[in-house]
């Protein structure tokens, strides 16, 4: 028996879910991924027992990756998608540098692919959760609770696993990757908008309508400046403003493309073209920087204290040093940590204009490693989508069909882009965080990206259902 096959009947032993014994209608489909999302929003409202209450708030100066990760703190969400993500990068990484060799062409190529990012998935669970515990990110437990939290932990990381699970397997729509963090935006954005609490320091409320409307009611001209640019970080009318910016300009560029003549031997010649997005790594880049500088701020966050208590260890503190402050710890200058959290606010960025050239060079250079990355590994890159083309018997006009010959005439295009859309979305990124833009600058380009990728599928599978022929066409 081969490595692969003792692979393939270990994952048997792995939680799963079952594919549907036939595919569900596109309403079911639609029921099962609101009942999975109404199970995350009802987990991220239970808060983890055996904990001290005090710890099951708070907002640490690196709150923003929770985004990324769909994770809320004191919950049963806290690790989040934390543990699917970081096991797809690190496979995604192994295989796409040949460090492993695994064929994903091939089926059972695909199945052990998959099983061990699910078991890896599994082992991440554990070891964040052990570093959350002994990290003392809860405070100081009892060996009994310890292991009570993180037997919760773990559970509810299974639970969102194989949440996913179901959902890739075709009981739901797209994945719960992207269903989560698109609800964490969107509720992150309604808090930010309506959130009455208050009156906080500045004297008005942590939602923007809110306190405008507070702000103008009072008529004191300090109010209303607060409302409109809110040094505490707040949110405020710059944000707002910044947030439909953002909205319309992403949805602008997603709906951009660069469309490839081809033609169809199949079909007697029948022009057509193929259409290549401008935003082509789409948001990957994104999620994988958000996810790489997320785990980063876990691991020297819950570490620390134990590691390199006050900061003393000179080798460790090019690392990180932290300022634990009651509102949780802060990034001190002169160390990796504080070079990879963004500026607070404009003013900031100005004070210390070293961190943010800094934060914008290395969240830029990230996103184009990760976007070319991602392009070698999915199977969009130039000489992949020339053998797709070849086998569906399509070539470029005016060229013999030969795969070398379409796969040059792809790369002019693919490599450009993929450089092109990673610097863009990375520079969008950074603008925006810069802005304090509501949802966050890495939240509005997922959001807008997850929507629009969930817009793409319902309309196809509306498609394929008003029209079963096309179904059989193309052998759904």
């Amino acid at each position: 028996m081969s490595l692969q096959d003792s692979l393939n009947s270990f994952f048997r032993i792995l939680p799963e879910v079952s594919r549907p014994a036939r595919k569900p209608s596109l309403s079911e489909r639609l029921l099962w991924t609101g009942v999975i999302l109404v199970i995350y929003f009802i987990m991220g409202q239970v808060p983890l027992y055996g904990i001290p209450r005090q710890t099951q708030g708070g907002i640490g100066a690196l709150e923003f990756l929770r985004i990324v990760m769909a994770s809320k703190r004191g919950t049963l969400i806290e690790l989040g998608i934390g543990p699917i993500v970081t096991a797809g990068i690190v496979w995604q990484l192994l295989v796409g540098s040949k460090l492993i060799n695994l064929d994903l062409t091939t089926p059972e190529g695909r199945k052990t692919f998959a099983g061990l990012q699910k078991l890896t998935a599994f082992l991440f669970a554990a070891i964040e959760a052990l570093a959350y515990i002994w990290g003392g990110v809860y405070g100081a437990l009892t060996q009994q609770q310890q292991i009570l939290v993180f037997i919760q932990l773990f559970i509810a990381s299974t639970f969102i696993i194989l949440m996913n699970d179901m959902l890739e397997k075709g009981w739901g729509i797209g994945s719960a990757v992207s269903l989560f963090i698109a609800a964490g935006v969107a509720q992150q954005i309604f808090w930010e908008l309506f959130s009455p609490i208050g009156p906080l320091d500045d004297g008005l409320y942590y939602g923007f309508f809110p306190s405008l409307v507070a702000a103008l009611a009072s008529g004191n001209s300090t109010l209303i400046m607060y409302a409109i640019s809110r040094p505490t970080g707040y949110p405020d009318l710059v944000g707002f403003l910044g947030m439909i910016a953002m909205l319309l300009v992403l949805t602008y560029m997603e709906s951009m493309k660069i469309l490839i003549p081809v033609s169809s031997t199949r079909f007697g010649g029948v022009k057509t073209r193929i259409p290549l997005k401008f935003l082509y790594v789409s948001v990957m880049p994104v999620i994988l920087v958000g996810a790489l500088y997320a785990n980063i701020a876990m691991f020297t966050q819950v570490l620390w204290p134990r590691v390199n208590p006050g900061n003393q260890n000179p080798w460790l503190n090019i690392i990180a040093k932290y300022n634990y402050t009651e509102h949780g710890p802060v990034p001190m200058p002169g160390s990796l940590v504080y070079y990879i959290s963004p500026p607070r606010s404009l003013a900031s960025a100005l004070t210390d204009p070293v961190h943010l050239v800094v934060y914008a060079l290395l969240y830029i250079g990230l996103a184009v490693l990760f976007g070319v990355a991602w392009i070698l590994t999915s199977g969009m890159d130039p000489e992949t989508q020339a053998e797709q083309l070849v086998e569906a018997q399509l070539q470029i006009p005016g060229f013999r069909k030969s795969e070398k010959v379409i796969a040059s005439m792809l790369r002019r295009y693919i490599w450009g882009l993929t450089i092109l859309s990673s610097i863009i979305i990375g520079v969008i990124a950074v603008l925006s965080d810069l802005l304090r833009v509501m949802g966050g600058g890495t939240g509005i380009l997922l959001l807008v990206g997850i929507v629009i990728q969930y817009y793409s599928i319902l309309a196809s599978e509306r498609a394929l259902e008003m029209y079963p022929s096309l179904a059989r066409l193309i052998g759904e």
